[in-house]
């Protein structure tokens, strides 16, 4: 059987409550067996540091940023290894056509 898919896109910084929501969604969804795709643009980026991120990467979460943004905001994209796609708005697209699902916080 196929799992079901959820992607979300996340555009702002790390102050606004919207990173509360994602990773608690996202830890529900992964322990409910879903795929996770997270994409991080605009502000959203800032967030790469977070640890529960980090976290939910090695409980299965797919994990993306905008390549642009991080240049944008002066976020370094060095010392992710494989954690992190950085990547274009093609991507973005791809997760939003491609999911069950898919929710934007901005």
């Amino acid at each position: 059987m196929k799992k079901k898919k959820l992607g979300m896109m996340l555009s702002t910084p790390p102050e606004n409550a919207n990173l509360q929501t994602v990773t608690r969604l996202s830890e529900e969804a992964l322990s409910a067996g879903l795929d996770v795709y997270v994409y991080l643009i605009d502000e959203g980026v800032k967030n790469l540091s977070d640890s529960r991120l980090c976290h939910l990467t090695a409980s299965g979460l797919k994990l993306f940023a905008c390549a642009y943004g991080c240049q944008k905001h002066q976020v370094s994209t060095e010392g992710y290894g494989k954690d992190v796609a950085f990547c274009g708005l093609v991507v973005l697209s791809n997760i939003m056509s491609g999911c069950d699902r898919f929710l934007a916080f901005n």
